[in-house]
């Protein structure tokens, strides 16, 4: 008996050690941040008048943290990537002061074109929450504890970046006619698709679709008056994730296959990104480290 106990205790133990050097390791990976690149052909002939590509820098859910430097550095220094047009979806703080940290991650990138929709952690703080909660797959209820959001979203529109929530717009970024349309969270059931619904206009060279959480209630929407390209993040890419990237939750409505990435939903094209940060509570990530999207368009072919 005695032997049998000492052996239960040293696999226990051993247990314990694993799970501990496992979250150690997670919270190390989260500064690995790194750029995934993809080439998609949805341009019309000619629209690029002679340019290559058509450069789509999508961030998100940078959940910002007062200090985080390496994280600031990183960000500012995708300005590096020339993009055309910047296009963040959501979840930047993490901390009621993190708006002066965020706006210094995405100063450079302020000077280009740029569109933005809102996720809860824009809204109000995170909150602890039981883990075994998010592995199952239950919706978290928000704290409803206020963040300095209404200022963020002042400096971001101060300099250029245009407000996409619950929002059609249309502009130009050289040759390129755009038409962009955005959704509050849908996560928490902030968004009324009734306000957006209707096709792109048929003159734009490129339909873009935005929403916080990659929702197919929503998604279905999008798809269904003709956008080209959904843009998302919410899901961290499951953060917590079997090797290569296999995600075990997305917290949300979509399937974990298609977590993290660019894919097929139906004739639109849809990137979730895995985003930047995590919740200040859950401060780790396991096969799933942190990133941003280079996306290049290029003209279909003729």
């Amino acid at each position: 008996m005695k032997k049998t106990t000492t052996t239960a205790l040293s696999a226990l133990a051993a247990t314990a050690l694993a799970g501990l050097g496992t979250l150690v390791w997670g919270h190390t990976e989260l500064n690995k941040f790194r750029l995934k690149e993809y080439t998609l052909p949805l341009l019309p002939p000619g629209s690029l008048r002679g340019k290559e590509e058509f450069r789509l820098l999508h961030l998100s859910d940078l959940h910002m943290i007062p200090g985080q430097e390496d994280k600031i550095a990183w960000v500012s220094a995708l300005d590096s990537l020339n993009p055309d047009l910047v296009v963040n979806t959501g979840d930047n703080l993490s901390d009621p002061a993190g708006v002066p940290d965020v706006l210094r991650a995405l100063e450079p990138l302020l000077n280009r074109p740029g569109l933005f929709v809102f996720g809860t952690n824009d809204y109000w703080a995170p909150r602890p929450v039981n883990p075994f909660k998010y592995l199952w797959g239950a919706k978290r209820d928000p704290s409803y504890i206020d963040l300095p959001w209404k200022g963020m979203r002042a400096a971001f529109i101060e300099r250029g970046w245009q407000d996409a929530n619950q929002a059609r717009l249309e502009f130009k970024v050289g040759n390129v006619k755009l038409a962009a349309s955005g959704v509050d969270d849908p996560h928490h059931d902030l968004d009324d698709y009734s306000e957006i619904a209707g096709a792109p206009n048929p003159d734009a060279d490129l339909a873009l679709a935005l929403l916080h959480s990659p929702e197919p209630r929503v998604l279905k929407r999008f798809e269904a008056d003709g956008y080209q390209l959904s843009l998302s993040g919410h899901t961290h890419g499951g953060q917590i994730c079997l090797p290569g990237e296999r995600a075990l939750v997305t917290n949300s409505g979509i399937d974990r296959k298609r977590a993290s990435g660019m894919h097929d939903f139906g004739a639109m094209k849809m990137h979730v990104t895995n985003g930047l940060g995590t919740s200040k509570y859950a401060p780790v990530r396991i096969f799933c480290r942190p990133s941003a999207a280079l996306i290049k368009i290029t003209e279909k072919p003729a």
